[in-house]
């Protein structure tokens, strides 16, 4: 399953679109360098410096080097999803000459995660006529269509609104907001915006928490006092510098639902998922305990056995030494032997015990 998603930051300044390049080409991130460039690239390797440049030299020749700067497109897969990095770039290749195919596409994978996902950023200027890249609502709709059709192609599972990648149904105020790549999104934002830095430090505490306290003392560790009134309706954060963002304000500038009911949900869910792991854990305790007790009764009854047939082997033997030694016993003390006397012309018998005729 694939989420393609469009990232709407600030896209018009250059250090901005610097930033970004040396991001998405940091090599904790590619790495296995899953890269590639379109369009006009003087340079062989593939490297952020030379990638601004030549994003740069572009805007310069048209006179464009103004307004937005860059587009940025993640297309993500689930982490269960059976797809290789190469297949990823190859869809990122695929999506960008099908949208951007007149401008400059830097595409790369990322394997730092639990999931691969596959960064496009694209240089706003077309390097064939130097027009200027806009994208509509129906533009977007497309691109997503297109990104399910690339996955179809390929076997694999296309996304539907509402429903898990596993094709469950996704509970009403459940909170699906709370990955890594938002979080990596909103560093940049948070050097100049404390809104974004009170969204990041949601998005560490709420991993953390099991209860509107633990939430509320996460917070605070980071800076934020929380009012969190069952008789408001909203949750407001205060930092040190009295500077207040509401809840609302937060899910609409970053599309996060951290609302009184999303929150609660969200903080069930993970007690729920604790319980249950530390139910599996006390299961898989057993289960070894009862493998180990099996297995210690298994080698007992084997050495009782073996222990048995030695026994019995011995008395064996023993009792056979006796009888071979009572027998020869016997033979040394009787003995019979016939001779003929001329005399009496018939057969004498003699038995002798201990050498003594009787």
């Amino acid at each position: 399953m694939a989420i393609n998603k469009v990232v709407n930051s600030r896209t018009k300044t250059h250090t901005g679109m610097k930033n970004l390049i040396g991001y998405v080409l940091r090599d904790d991130k590619v790495r296995e360098g899953y890269v590639r460039i379109t369009g006009p690239y003087p340079d062989g390797k593939i490297t952020a410096a030379s990638v601004y440049k030549s994003f740069l030299d572009e805007k310069r020749l048209w006179d464009k080097d103004s307004g937005r700067m860059y587009a940025h497109n993640v297309i993500s897969f689930h982490r269960d999803e059976k797809i290789t990095p190469a297949e990823c770039l190859e869809i990122g290749e695929q999506f960008a000459d099908r949208f951007f195919h007149d401008h400059q596409s830097l595409i790369g994978v990322h394997q730092d995660k639990d999931h691969l996902h596959c960064h496009i950023v694209t240089n706003t200027v077309s390097y064939v006529d130097g027009k200027k890249l806009h994208q509509s609502k129906l533009d977007l709709e497309k691109q997503k269509q297109y990104t399910n059709a690339l996955c179809r192609e390929r076997g694999l599972t296309i996304a539907e609104k509402g429903r898990h990648f596993d094709g469950s149904r996704i509970e009403d105020g459940e909170i699906r907001s709370w990955d890594k790549d938002k979080y990596n999104l909103l560093i940049d934002k948070a050097k100049g915006s404390y809104v974004a830095d009170c969204a990041i430090a949601v998005l560490e505490t709420i991993p953390q928490s099991t209860s509107r306290e633990e939430f509320i003392q996460g917070m605070e560790e980071r800076g934020w006092t929380v009012q969190w009134k069952d008789n408001r309706k909203h949750i407001v954060f205060m930092d040190k510098k009295g500077r207040k963002v509401r809840d609302s304000n937060l899910s609409k500038t970053f599309s996060m639902d951290v609302g009184k009911e999303a929150l609660n949900a969200q903080l069930a869910r993970q007690v729920a998922d604790k319980e249950q792991r530390t139910r599996d854990i006390d299961a898989a305790v057993v289960g070894a305990n009862t493998a180990i007790e099996d297995a210690g009764d298994a080698v007992r009854i084997s050495r009782n056995e073996r222990r048995a047939l030695r026994d019995a082997e011995t008395q064996s033997d023993t009792h056979s030494r006796k009888s071979e030694a009572r027998a020869r016993e016997r033979r040394s003390q009787t003995r019979t032997y016939y001779s003929s006397s001329a005399a009496d012309g018939g057969r004498t018998d003699h038995k002798r015990s201990g050498g003594r005729d009787r």
